[in-house]
């Protein structure tokens, strides 16, 4: 069982960045792509980023893309997520997960899933 933290999130301006990280315990973690999710207060969660077990391939929402970029370092069991030219609308709870075979959008192809890091953005 993998085992996901995140972190990095926090309240920032309108315009601004924060970089959220993925800490992941357990030795197959290398193994699976990773994703990020995020959930805004009374709306569904939504896909934002995924990235392949060895990070040659990535994929974005629409709504994200040109603004964040997904990593991931496998000898630091670690996936980022870069956010920059934030906007009020991305305010929401971030998550990672991991365990999928393939970087998807789909949440329910990912087995493991983290706790969440609050992100605010301030107009």
């Amino acid at each position: 069982q993998v085992q996901l933290v995140e972190s990095g999130g926090g309240l920032v301006q309108a315009g601004g960045s924060l970089r959220l990280s993925c800490a992941a315990s357990g030795r197959t973690f290398s193994s699976y792509a990773v994703g990020w999710f995020r959930q805004a207060p009374g709306k569904e969660r939504e896909f934002v980023a995924a990235i392949s077990w060895g990070g040659g391939s990535a994929g974005y929402a629409d709504s994200v893309k040109g603004r964040f970029t997904i990593s991931r370092d496998n000898a630091k069991n670690t996936v980022y997520l870069q956010m920059n030219s934030l906007k009020p609308e991305d305010t929401a709870v971030y998550y990672c997960a991991s365990g999928s075979r393939r970087a998807t959008m789909r949440s329910y192809e990912y087995e493991n899933w983290g706790q969440g890091t609050q992100v605010t953005v301030s107009s």
